[in-house]
């Protein structure tokens, strides 16, 4: 007993003492935030999942199930968007390095480099074959020479090797370490330099998606019908003109040109010559022809504009009113054991004697009432009412229908012949659900037997009826 209360004592000692990850003061405080945090990072999580549906409609053609969950995408996730975004935002320096490149080559920051890529892009435009050596050119001149030169560095000033001029060599081992990327540290300041970029690459492209989506959205998604119709006019011609005319182009000098025009216009002796000509620091000629080209440009854009704003709206020709169709319902309707018909249903099929509805012994789908009729989707009622279509002979011959008797007067209704076997079978099983192997077996004739109306009838009877639809105009809210 002793024992047992020494023990008792010694894990109560050992529950009251505080454990090692238990910490107190400004740690613990901190510790205590970041595990709140984590928890209303579930929490949002957890609602997220909710309302964001998982992605489906992926076909998989793999049996193996852990093949597939190998390349399902994850689902969303706060946590794991945060991680990521760090990732990427400390190693996303190469593309801003590769950016500050390609800018400080067309902005002739260092001339050299900038005739240098003039250079080589006037040898590929001239050769075209040499677009696929220029991969295998940069690889050598850009990564693997300068790679072997870091491993192989040549002797600092100030040694015995450059004081006695010698020159580079390259024999022995590697004296440094070879160059690699790594990312950057956490909220450090090239880390912080990274996402004031990433900022202003994602301003940069909001705006640009919005200029698209402003000037030319509308000239491709048919908002005006006339404009785009006569864009996918002049495309379809180009289209043409080009595949026989476009070997006549003389394209190898029209890409040199432009691509050095392209460059020159952005040294900074072409920008201050044209924003002093603007001034008029030049004198007052040029500014005043100046103005009178841009003059003469606005003016032959108007009138340009002006005439095809007139093409357009005499020679595009667009259909005013919305495609129209005839769709049909039939009325059926089944003789009582009195020998009185009931409406039954309005079906979209006739359900005749040899349909394969029938023959299944299937009861016909539809609605009881005329009333909950629907339009097909994507349409909608052009017409008030239902119309009885009167050629009744037409739309059984249409169908080849056989076992029928039709009316061509009256309130043309189409019967069943009537046959002994049926009629015995019909009267011997449940109204609701006939016998469809004896159905099978039924014998049937065609329409044309018992065309006078005076023979008997057989168990359904239906009638057809028509009404026109119009194509439903949808009108998209982008706002």
């Amino acid at each position: 007993m002793a024992d047992l209360k020494n023990d008792d004592s010694a894990a109560a000692a050992q529950l009251a003492e505080p454990t090692p990850t238990q910490r107190s003061g400004l740690f613990g405080g901190l510790a205590a935030l970041r595990e709140r945090a984590s928890i209303q990072d579930r929490l949002v999580e957890r609602l997220l999942a909710q309302v964001i549906p998982a992605e489906d409609g992926e076909v998989s053609f793999t049996l193996d199930e852990s093949v597939a969950n190998a390349h399902r995408a994850p689902e969303f996730s706060l946590s794991t968007m945060s991680y990521n975004f760090r990732r990427f935002n400390a190693r996303a320096g190469v593309l801003f390095k590769l950016q500050d490149l390609m800018e400080s080559l067309f902005e002739w920051q260092r001339p050299t480099q900038t005739l240098s890529f003039l250079a080589v892009y006037t040898f590929v435009c001239l050769d075209p074959h040499l677009i696929f050596v220029l991969p295998l050119v940069l690889l050598v001149l850009a990564v693997l020479i300068p790679g072997f030169m870091a491993r192989h560095p040549a002797p600092p000033r100030g040694t015995l090797s450059s004081e006695q001029g010698v020159g580079y060599s390259a024999a022995g081992p590697p004296l440094a370490p070879p160059v690699t990327v790594t990312p950057v540290r956490e909220l450090s300041r090239d880390f912080v330099k990274n996402m004031r970029r990433l900022q202003n690459q994602m301003g940069g492209f909001v705006v640009a998606h919005d200029l698209v989506v402003e000037k030319v959205l509308p000239l491709t998604n048919f908002s005006d019908e006339a404009l785009s119709s006569t864009v996918f006019l002049a495309a379809v011609v180009g289209i043409f003109v080009m595949l026989t005319t476009a070997h006549l182009v003389p394209w190898r000098f029209v890409f040199l040109a432009g691509g050095w025009a392209h460059v020159c216009h952005t040294h900074p002796y072409a920008i201050q010559f044209v924003a002093d000509l603007k001034a008029g620091k030049l004198g007052g000629l040029p500014v005043a022809g100046m103005e009178r080209v841009a003059a003469d440009a606005l003016d032959g854009g108007e009138k340009a504009r002006s005439f095809a704003d007139g093409w357009i709206a005499s020679d595009i020709i667009l259909d005013s009113a919305p495609e129209t169709r005839e769709v049909e319902i039939f009325e059926l309707q089944r003789k009582t054991r009195s020998g009185e018909w009931e409406p039954w249903v309005f079906c979209p099929s006739p359900y005749d004697p040899l349909s394969a509805a029938r023959i299944a012994g299937d009861r016909p789908g539809g609605t009881r009432f005329f009333e909950d009729v629907a339009a097909p989707e994507g349409w909608e009622w052009s017409e008030k009412k239902w119309a009885l279509d009167l050629w009744s002979r037409e739309w059984v011959e249409e169908r080849i229908i056989t076992s029928v008797e039709v009316e061509t007067e009256g309130e043309r209704w189409v019967y069943d012949m009537y046959d002994e076997a049926e009629e015995v079978l019909r009267r011997s099983t449940v109204v609701e659900h006939p016998d469809a192997e004896a159905a099978k077996n039924v014998s049937h004739t065609s329409w044309e037997e018992g065309e006078d109306g005076t023979a008997l009838k057989g168990e359904w009877r239906r009638r057809r009826w028509v009404r026109l639809v119009k194509r439903k105009v949808s009108l998209a809210d982008y706002s």
